[in-house]
């Protein structure tokens, strides 16, 4: 008998301690989740934009396919179609450089050279904020703006910056694009989380004004919209977007949302028909970037949910087994005692009312 209970303690042991570590594990994985969520910079615009203010935001990025790439009135129309709905939802339209910011942008290859070097690299033209959405880390110099004056100003990746010039501190340095003057603004680090790293594929590049681009290539049209706007009501930038923008076969993604519990177990239910590609999109490397890591999310939610089942259990169990045996307890010991002490209450006043009873009896007597 003595050995049966040993024998039974000690898988209790067992159970405790493997339950204790898979909860460990569940908890670390969760915090992993976490990390690697809060990884990308691009997927952060909302928070940037919003700062301070009450008001919250949605930032969301169209991915259009290769045969219905947009032109720049396009995004003209959409702004005004966002202002429009703001005005709808009384939303302060006085004060609309507050109510949205966005960015567009697209890629080709160009040709560069300096005095000293030459080669091919990857192009990315972009205009609108394109820096608010991407704050890559400036090595030196500035970033380029659309409200810059001059369209000829281009920012250069390390890698270029060496080919090119064989430094990195170039503000104001000359080169050509395709032959064209341009002036060197800055030289940039790309991204260094594993992500990033894994994602970008382009080789060297540079990037230079949407304009500019156009310029040289007049067969240009843009392949990514980023935008970050008010939303007054859960859903309504996502689905002003859809209405509104021309995304035809493309993809609408809702950044601020893409890392949330709700997002991911969805995501979990798509397994397997996820990763195929029937849209002919071809996304930039931080859109790649940002599904690793959503698939590294995946993984680690898998996990976090996979081994909390053991250890979920086992509380459970213990929880129902002391509930078990306090509801005993309350039946054969409390509940008895808690009769037998209303019960004596009861007599004692009983007799205490005929005591006084008698006693007015004998006075009368």
């Amino acid at each position: 008998m003595k050995k049966k209970k040993n024998s039974k303690k000690k898988k209790r042991i067992l159970i405790g301690i493997i339950s204790g570590l898979l909860a460990l594990m569940s908890i670390a994985s969760f915090i992993a989740m976490g990390i690697i969520g809060n990884l990308l910079e691009t997927q952060k615009e909302a928070e940037r934009w919003r700062g301070d203010s009450d008001m919250k935001f949605s930032q969301l990025s169209c991915y259009l396919p290769a045969d219905k790439k947009i032109q720049l009135s396009q995004v003209y129309e959409f702004r005004t179609a966002m202002m429009t709905k703001f005005h709808e939802a009384a939303l302060d339209v006085d004060n609309e450089n507050t109510l949205f910011v966005d960015a567009w942008s697209t890629d080709g290859k160009v040709n560069v050279s300096s005095s000293l070097g030459k080669g091919e690299v990857r192009a990315t033209a972009v205009g609108g904020n394109f820096f608010d959405f991407h704050p890559i880390r400036l090595i030196s110099g500035t970033y380029i703006y659309q409200q810059d004056l001059m369209k000829d100003r281009v920012l250069l990746d390390e890698d270029t910056a060496w080919l090119l010039f064989g430094g990195t501190d170039l503000e104001g340095m000359e080169m050509r694009v395709n032959g064209v003057p341009f002036v060197v603004s800055g030289v940039i680090e790309r991204e260094q989380d594993f992500a990033s790293e894994k994602a970008y594929t382009g080789g060297m590049g540079i990037y230079m004004s949407y304009d500019a681009y156009k310029a040289l290539n007049e067969d240009a049209a843009i392949s990514c919209y980023e935008v970050c706007m008010a939303e007054p009501v859960k859903g309504f930038a996502a689905s002003f977007a859809k209405e509104k923008f021309p995304i035809g076969g493309g993809d609408i993604i809702e950044n601020s949302q893409r890392y949330s519990f709700g997002r991911l177990v969805k995501l979990l239910g798509q397994f397997g028909s996820r990763s195929m590609q029937t849209m002919g999109l071809s996304y930039p490397y931080w859109e790649n970037a940002a599904r690793c890591t959503e698939d590294w999310c995946l993984l680690l939610l898998f996990v976090g949910l996979f081994t909390a089942i053991m250890p979920v259990t086992v509380v459970i169990i213990v929880i129902v087994r002391y509930a078990r045996k306090g509801k005993n307890k309350l039946s054969d010991e409390v509940f008895p005692r808690i009769k037998e002490n209303t019960q004596e209450a009861i007599r004692v006043r009983q007799r205490k009312h005929w005591e006084k009873k008698e006693a007015k009896r004998k006075n009368k007597h």
